[in-house]
């Protein structure tokens, strides 16, 4: 699967995918992912920033209304119609872009930090991914990106639940060698259940690392590891929003932070 098959993947996906995101479904990016990934971002305010695999550009937004200079590309033509449409209601300077994230048509050292939420896993050819965005970064610049968490989400995964129905554990496996590509069939936990019924499951597709190869792949670029998160929700969130909870029994993402030296 290539990175052609990935952008029609995502097509296929586009316009559920927007209008239930929009739609406050997708609490666990809304109420747990993107707040961490905030918060562990560094001062961006007057910087230019890229964001690889921007879907319809929610968290784009998020990050140019601190203060950065956004340029946004994505491998599907109808996310980013969606994020086009949302720039022309509430302009914040963003440029979107439809490019393969492997090839980037930008010069060198271009950009002084660049981002990608939860969209690697999803990507092929790692490798050429994470030396391109090593190349269009500023020496001095950063890179942040989160993933579904490699230790958790593996090729088998199911959950292990007590006595009276509540998640206790998670059974995983095949973590050392996964299929060389998937695609993962699930819907937003928030949906009602007519949603699916009505549209069916997203088709994902994924291309697992494990997590030493995650972090390999940074150090041969050679970027420089800053920090790590394991996000999880905060007493009061799963008060508001109790699926949430089980976010503190297992991690599903990993947020990364490096830096191009100097």
């Amino acid at each position: 699967m290539d990175h052609k098959d990935v952008g029609k993947r995502w097509d296929e996906n586009a316009e559920v995918w927007t209008r239930l995101a929009r739609g406050g479904y997708d609490v666990y990016r809304d109420h747990v992912n993107t707040p961490a990934f905030l918060k562990m971002l560094p001062d961006i305010s007057g910087l230019s920033g890229l964001d690889i695999g921007c879907g319809e550009g929610h968290n784009t937004r998020l990050v140019a209304r601190r203060g950065a200079r956004m340029t946004a590309l994505d491998i599907s033509g109808k996310f980013l119609a969606h994020a086009r449409e949302k720039e022309k209601e509430q302009p914040l300077g963003i440029r979107y872009l439809c490019a393969n994230a492997a090839d980037l048509s930008f010069p060198d050292a271009c950009f002084d930090f660049a981002i990608a939420t939860m969209s690697l896993m999803d990507t092929p050819d790692h490798e050429k991914v994470i030396r391109e965005i090593w190349r269009i970064i500023k020496p001095g610049g950063s890179f942040q990106f989160s993933i579904t968490h490699p230790c958790f989400q593996t090729p088998r995964w199911k959950w292990i639940y007590d006595e009276s129905g509540k998640k206790v554990a998670i059974e995983c496996g095949d973590y050392f060698f996964p299929p060389e590509h998937e695609v993962e069939e699930w819907m937003h936990s928030a949906a009602p259940p007519e949603v699916e019924r009505q549209f069916g499951k997203f088709r994902i597709p994924v291309f697992r690392r494990t997590l030493s190869s995650w972090v390999n792949l940074l150090v041969d670029a050679g970027f420089v590891l800053e920090r790590m998160e394991e996000p999880y929700a905060d007493e009061e969130t799963i008060r508001r929003y109790p699926q949430l909870a089980d976010t503190r029994t297992i991690a599903y993402f990993l947020i990364f932070r490096c830096s191009k030296p100097k």
